[in-house]
């Protein structure tokens, strides 16, 4: 083994191998007159640089200058990428060409390894505070929630889970205005983010379905007549937005079983919006899926 082998061995060790034992290392494989390649570099770098805090390092292997380190990986062609995690190559990224497609695998990736990045150790030394503000928006004190929330905005401003806290806050306190502007602050590539799409889901049934002046006239023409969808999906609405979750969605729920396909199915997509904007993993949901599955499909 030559010289420039042995250095390119230990570089490798240096550069890959050792903070692969705690991070996912994107190993890029390129050449000067690779034009694919040039393409590629500054997906890879921007999308490299979003991540770093979740634990990402992007690392890029000339196959002129290494051919020893390509040759270990059988690199046939170029740009290949892999993932590189613990010394093992865990995912090859080649088939990705865009900044929502590597991104969308990098998420993949990362919620199967146990890699904590800077902003995961941020994260967890404020969840208690998070759990906190949770806890008083859900109780009801909508003011108190938007004051704690806003305090963690301070501490870390670009969690999103704080970001959507303060959001839903701000919408349960009557402040619409405030909680778009922050979730339309929102990037675009974090937009995908759960908690994000709960807050804009909320945001959404804030502006579809206001307060309602005369919730005892609607729930009169109901009563009167129960195949009138525009009252039911109106009065639906009043609900939700006094907070009767569960009245509301037994009047959607009655709505699609008299005529799913009523409005462009609009009773059914309240409903998913609702079940969106209260979280896909509330127990509620739960129990309102099995409910809308036994109508749709009973």
């Amino acid at each position: 083994m030559s010289a420039a082998e042995r250095e390119a061995i230990e570089a490798f060790k240096r550069d890959v191998i050792e903070p692969s034992m705690d991070a996912l290392v994107i190993l890029d494989f390129w050449a000067e007159w690779c034009g694919p390649c040039k393409q590629l570099t500054p997906v890879l770098e921007k999308v490299a640089a979003t991540y770093a805090g979740k634990g990402v390092k992007l690392v890029k292997i000339n196959v002129d200058e290494q051919k020893m380190i390509a040759a270990q990986f059988r690199v046939q062609s170029i740009p290949t990428v892999y993932a590189i995690f613990q010394g093992q190559l865990v995912a090859d990224l080649t088939p990705a060409r865009t900044e929502s497609q590597v991104s969308k695998m990098l998420d993949d990736i990362l919620r199967q390894l146990p890699i904590r990045g800077a902003d995961d150790a941020a994260h967890q030394d404020i969840a208690p505070l998070i759990a906190m503000g949770e806890e008083v928006l859900e109780a009801g004190d909508a003011e108190r929630a938007v004051s704690i929330f806003a305090q963690l905005v301070e501490m870390a401003p670009e969690d999103l889970q704080v970001i959507a806290g303060h959001a839903r806050a701000l919408l349960a306190a009557g402040r619409k205005n405030e909680a778009r502007a922050v979730l339309e602050a929102v990037p675009d590539d974090k937009a995908r983010d759960a908690g994000i799409a709960r807050a804009k889901a909320a945001l959404a049934l804030a502006d579809e379905a206001g307060p309602v002046d005369d919730l005892a006239g609607l729930k009169a023409r109901v009563a009167a007549d129960p195949d009138d969808q525009d009252a039911r999906y109106e009065l639906a609405g009043g609900l939700m937005a006094s907070g009767d979750r569960d009245g509301a969605a037994e009047l959607l729920l009655g709505s699609i079983e008299r005529d799913r396909e009523w409005n462009e199915s609009a009773a059914r997509k309240r409903l998913l919006t609702l079940f969106e904007a209260t979280g896909l993993e509330d127990p509620w949901v739960a129990a309102a899926r099995r409910k809308l599955s036994a109508v749709l499909f009973g």
